[in-house]
């Protein structure tokens, strides 16, 4: 069941178009309110060009008695990257300029001590200029929460998330971009697996079995036992795999889709790699604020998150499209 809508609609005060999220019965169960509570959180924590921020947040309520949803508004975005790449074949300089702009949302999401999760084209917001925006923070986490495995679009997924890991870190989002960046050189889903067995096995084809060293990692005795018993297979030579591309761009997806999380390449270890030179001397990002997520381990009951939320809503000080990172 889908529990949000998302509108377009027109600023009266400035005659700039924003989007407006609903989320729909946001308190139904104490899963929903901790959700909505937590995107509101994350939402009002971005403040980068490269990702979605919040420019206000409303509730037709007049109270906390009757409170019982709220709209998020946020910088109208036309088309995602999913739909751009159904229309065109991108050329080197457009996906050069894409994977920098996703890079730098990540390097910050990841400095505030956020997990996004979620990546794929459909979560990457893209204007007529080709400026990128990073969307979508219903399922993003803190770091150093336990997370379980089942949340990203299974084609984007980490091996460690689909091996269901009792924890993970932020480099399950650089997969998702090296899965991505694929798909921009080709045209084509890189990993296009129709269920999560057949999706991991289609990763290791690729990239080899996982060595004993990572499998020893594994906290899952269950993703241990399953990995020992799949088919040896030899990692496959990237240049072979995919002939179109320079030794510069294989090099950098082969440490993106790195299959041990430990030794994958970062946000920042990308962006200073030579496939971005023409960008390596750009401007350093400003240092992201560490997001608070105290509110992570609270044991608290539906109408307690629902007080919350409201209580951010009532004090939030609202933004101007043209004031918002763009």
């Amino acid at each position: 069941m889908n529990f949000n809508s998302s509108r377009s609609a027109q600023d009266r005060l400035t005659g700039e178009r924003v989007a407006i999220k609903k989320l729909l019965r946001p308190f139904q169960s104490l899963v929903h309110a901790k959700r909505a509570y937590r995107e509101l959180r994350l939402l009002k924590h971005m403040k980068h060009e490269n990702v979605i921020s919040l420019l206000n947040v409303f509730t037709p309520d007049e109270s906390m008695e009757t409170f019982q949803t709220f709209y998020l508004v946020m910088p109208f975005i036309a088309v995602d990257l999913s739909r751009v790449m159904r229309m065109q074949r991108l050329n080197h300089s457009t996906i050069v300029y894409l994977l920098y702009q996703i890079l730098r949302g990540l390097q910050y999401i990841h400095a505030a001590g956020i997990v996004h999760r979620d990546l794929k084209p459909s979560n990457l917001g893209v204007n007529e200029d080709y400026e990128l925006k990073i969307l979508d923070f219903g399922l993003a986490r803190p770091t150093e929460f336990e997370m379980t495995g089942y949340v990203v679009t299974r084609w984007y997924r980490a091996p460690e998330v689909i091996l269901n890991w009792m924890h993970y870190n932020h480099t399950v989002d650089i997969w998702s971009v090296g899965c991505i960046l694929a798909e921009m050189i080709t045209g084509k889903v890189l990993f296009p697996g129709g269920d999560y067995f057949d999706e991991l096995n289609k990763i290791i084809e690729v990239t080899g079995s996982p060595q004993p060293s990572l499998i020893n990692k594994m906290e899952s005795s269950h993703a241990q036992d399953y990995v020992k018993m799949l088919p040896k297979k030899q990692k496959k030579n990237f240049k072979e795999l995919f002939p179109t591309m320079s030794a510069v761009e294989t090099d950098l997806l082969e440490k993106m889709l790195d299959l041990d999380p430990g030794t994958r390449v970062n946000a920042t270890e990308a962006l200073a790699h030579p496939y971005l030179e023409e960008y390596n001397d750009s401007d350093p990002d400003p240092t992201a604020d560490k997001y608070d997520d105290s509110f992570e381990s609270l044991d608290l009951n539906v109408h307690e998150w629902k007080s919350l939320s409201h209580m951010e809503i009532m004090t939030f000080e609202p933004m101007k499209p043209s004031q918002a990172s763009t």
